[in-house]
């Protein structure tokens, strides 16, 4: 089934830019780190409050839709929790930059000790297991690939298998940071037998992984559907919900969809769990309760996310490294 289409309704940017300039730029990266206040207001860019908020969480980037809807829900039944910060960018940058090193952002120093970590991948878990301070963990949700493309399909593309022709400029997720093409998107490619002709093996980030064809995002949930509105590509691998986030917004976007199994869903599964360095203890484990709710859940199925089962939304302890 392909996604419903709809017209373009932003002004699209007359200024053509590329790499870090084109991230900082159009992909407003601020609209990562955000501070949600109690009153309803919301703070951007605030890193310090990384080290001050009553509730810090680090969480897989492509969920930043859901957050501020999911923040006041939750914080309209937890009133004394007066600040929370929520980082939204690819696991893999936060697991090697920010936790597991000191990290900085916009020149400035970020906390290494978020009370909640999330990502899509479990491995990363693992690893803060095997340092001591993460012991258990729960899947919330889970999400499944599908392809970007500009509003009304102008390049007809039917499926992934399409990835494979001559005529079309690809924008995806970079191989080094961003765990849905690391670990999903490529797999999807290698099953098709498109791996090497899609990126020519290259394993870079903000770069051409072929000059003129395939272009590596630097963070990719704001970057692909700037890219496609700007023409300068034509489809993108994302998650659904980025598709289903993109058209109740208006942008110039329509969606296809990846059947099953390539599609990645029986694998896709957002692990969530707190870190025994944190400051907030009681907090994070308040939260993870509230994740295991039905309106909890059912704020993200509204955003395009498939729901977890009871089982899996109980704690369980993170498997040993092999």
């Amino acid at each position: 089934m392909k996604f419903a289409t709809k017209a373009l309704c932003l002004t699209v940017s007359s200024l053509v830019m590329a790499g870090s300039v084109f991230a900082a730029e159009h992909a407003d990266h601020n609209n990562d780190y955000r501070t949600f206040n109690a009153d309803g207001t919301i703070d951007y860019g605030q890193i310090g409050d990384s080290y001050t908020s009553d509730l810090v969480m680090y969480l897989a980037g492509n969920q930043f839709m859901v957050m501020e809807e999911l923040i006041k829900d939750f914080q309209g039944m937890n009133t004394d929790i007066a600040t929370i910060y929520v980082e939204t960018i690819p696991p893999g940058q936060i697991l090697k930059g920010q936790i597991l090193k000191q990290g900085q952002i916009n020149d400035q120093d970020t906390a290494q000790n978020p009370d909640l970590f999330a990502s899509v991948n479990l491995g990363h878990l693992v690893k803060l297991n095997a340092k001591g301070v993460m012991s258990d963990y729960m899947i919330y949700t889970h999400n499944k690939l599908a392809l970007m493309v500009a509003a009304g399909n102008p390049k007809g593309i039917k499926g992934p298998e399409d990835l494979g022709r001559d005529d079309l400029v690809q924008s995806h997720p970079n191989p080094l940071t961003e765990g849905i093409f690391k670990f999903y998107g490529s797999q999807m490619l290698r099953d098709l037998g498109l791996y090497d002709q899609v990126t020519g093996g290259a394993e870079c980030k903000s770069c051409w992984a072929i000059e003129g064809k395939t272009w590596f995002t630097s963070r990719h949930h704001r970057e692909t559907p700037q890219r496609i509105e700007d023409g300068e590509a034509d489809v993108g691998i994302v998650w659904e919900t980025e598709i289903v986030n993109g058209l109740a917004e208006g942008r110039g976007i329509a969606g296809v969809s990846i059947d099953a199994p390539l599609n990645q869903q029986d694998k896709v599964g957002y692990a969530i769990g707190a870190l025994s360095t944190g400051r907030n203890a009681y907090n994070a484990m308040r939260f993870l309760s509230y994740l295991g709710t039905k309106g909890a859940q059912d704020i993200y199925a509204s955003y395009g996310f498939l729901t977890a089962t009871q089982e899996e939304l109980k704690l369980s302890p993170i498997p040993a490294a092999n």
